[in-house]
């Protein structure tokens, strides 16, 4: 079955940096494309990052220029990096390959 397992989680003060991965089993990896999505307390899940199978990627408008999101096709992997980081981006995050949802990773930006 797809299993999708996220990593890379944690405690960050503000302006600091983390890597998620997202690591996949089950799926020809290199034929999906993947998402980060993430979701705060009290908020609606919301999608975060994008990219394609071929490599193309588009992010929401509060984390452009911050967080960038790749893909080792060798690796079954996606990785989201987030510099910059802002008490605003504490939320679990999530992947999701269109088939399925990791059990997301907790991300906290305090001092």
């Amino acid at each position: 079955q797809v299993q999708l397992v996220e990593s890379g989680g944690g405690l960050v003060q503000p302006g600091g940096s983390l890597r998620l991965s997202c690591a996949t089993s089950g799926i020809i990896f290199r034929l999906y494309a993947m998402a980060w999505y993430r979701q705060a307390p009290g908020k609606q899940r919301e999608l975060v990052a994008h990219i394609t199978s071929g490599g193309s990627t588009d992010y929401v408008d509060s984390v452009k220029g911050r967080f960038t999101i790749s893909r080792d096709n060798t690796k079954n992997t996606v990785y989201l990096q987030m510099n910059s980081l802002k008490p605003e981006d504490t939320a679990v995050y999530y992947c999701n390959c269109g088939a399925a949802w990791g059990q997301g990773t907790q991300v906290t930006v305090s001092s």
